[in-house]
């Protein structure tokens, strides 16, 4: 009896604490509030480029800024396009090279943008970084940050409920080693790689509307995979895509963005 009535109010916060995905138009998970999420991932921000050097005043300092800015406005102008003229008022755009040997670049909620100094050879070009950017500032518009850890509470929450009805000790154990692999692998996971597939296909979106080339975005996974090494887990047990599936993914859409684009009079790409 404890057990059903702990999952029906999990499923009650799951239900009053949902937005709406403006790209998909789907419910998701929403128990972390913008308002909340966005002062903590500023402040974070901040303190990471207080504690890293920041490169400045350089060709490709200023091509972060300018592909970021051009990737911004297209977001803008799909937003105010699509009936949400409102929806970036919260967002404080800002991007920033970091001088650091990783192949790495990330977006945290609410616009904040770093590009580690790494990921420019493997990029190439402004495109390359176009394709990058649209990813990054993807997940930041889809909330996927705010999903995410709406996501991890849940997780907690059912591990407390199964604590809590199971009684005996030895099958409490029991629980608590299978529920951690097995919301990881069969939740989590899948779950992550979802956000991944999806901000591959809105960044191409943004990239193709700002007028970068969407067919790009394949040849960079190429050149992606082959830094790699092949050192990557088993897609079943990885955040992200497998490269394969990534490249094929993303040469599908490339055409889809580009049509997108012609609706904002973009017809020619870099």
């Amino acid at each position: 009896m404890k057990l059903r009535v702990i999952l029906f109010s999990v499923f009650l916060t799951l239900l009053s604490g949902c937005s709406t995905n403006p790209f998909t138009g789907k419910k998701t998970m929403a128990l972390v509030s913008n308002d909340q999420l966005f002062p903590t991932a500023f402040q974070q921000y901040n303190l990471f480029l207080s504690e890293n050097k920041v490169v400045t005043g350089t060709k490709d300092s200023e091509m972060i800024k300018r592909v970021g800015q051009r990737i911004a406005t297209a977001a803008e102008r799909w937003f105010n396009a699509n009936g949400y003229e409102s929806y970036l008022k919260d967002y404080a755009w800002e991007y920033n090279l970091v001088d650091d040997k990783t192949m790495n670049a990330w977006c945290m909620p609410g616009g904040k943008i770093v590009f580690y100094t790494g990921i420019l050879p493997v990029a190439e070009s402004e495109t390359g970084i176009a394709v990058i950017m649209g990813h990054e500032v993807a997940h930041a518009l889809a909330n996927h940050g705010q999903q995410r850890m709406s996501a991890a509470y849940v997780q907690q929450g059912l591990a407390i409920a199964g604590n809590m009805a199971i009684t005996d000790s030895k099958s409490r154990d029991a629980f608590n080693q299978y529920y951690g692999v097995g919301s990881n692998v069969l939740g989590m996971l899948p779950f992550s790689r979802f956000h991944e597939n999806e901000a591959d296909m809105i960044g191409l979106y943004l990239m193709a509307i700002a007028g970068y080339n969407p067919d790009e975005a394949s040849q960079l996974w190429k050149r992606m995979k082959a830094n790699s090494n092949g050192e990557a887990p088993p897609e079943i047990l990885s955040t992200h895509p497998s490269n394969d599936a990534r490249i094929q993914n993303l040469r599908a859409l490339a055409p889809t963005a580009k049509e997108e684009a012609k609706k904002f009079g973009v017809h020619t790409f870099k």
